[in-house]
């Protein structure tokens, strides 16, 4: 591999909706040889009725999602704790920045929430807006 693409909530939910901005960078992603990676966390953020199972279990067998275990949630809390973040609202960016922070570099990951993602993962990874 050369390289990982991680998706957060906003990534997910284009690619799920086939969002044109979203399909590029995936596109670009896979001709580039990248890992295309997901939070498991994820999966339930995106989750409402308007989502097709059909099209969510297609999406995700694309995908390689990353669990989260004991290690790997002490270690979004450490990432919490330094970004002087707290609380619910966070809790799922800091596990996709967990996430994009084990991968394989280089790392971009595709995120509405550029602020706070750069405060979970400072330099190490690239921010793309969606």
């Amino acid at each position: 591999m050369k390289g990982t693409l991680v998706l957060d909530s906003a990534g997910l939910s284009g690619f799920i909706a086939q969002d044109r901005k979203v399909m590029l960078l995936i596109d670009a992603a896979l001709r580039e040889d990248r890992a295309i990676v997901i939070s498991a966390a994820t999966i339930i953020e995106v989750q409402h009725r308007g989502v097709s199972t059909a099209r969510l279990n297609w999406v995700l067998s694309r995908l390689k999602v990353e669990d989260l275990d004991k290690d790997g949630a002490r270690a979004a809390a450490a990432l919490l704790r330094r970004a002087g973040l707290h609380g619910h609202q966070y809790a799922i960016d800091s596990m996709v920045a967990e996430v994009a922070l084990r991968q394989h570099p280089p790392v971009a990951v595709l995120t509405s929430d550029i602020g706070d993602m750069a405060r979970l993962c400072g330099a190490s990874v690239r921010l793309v807006g969606v």
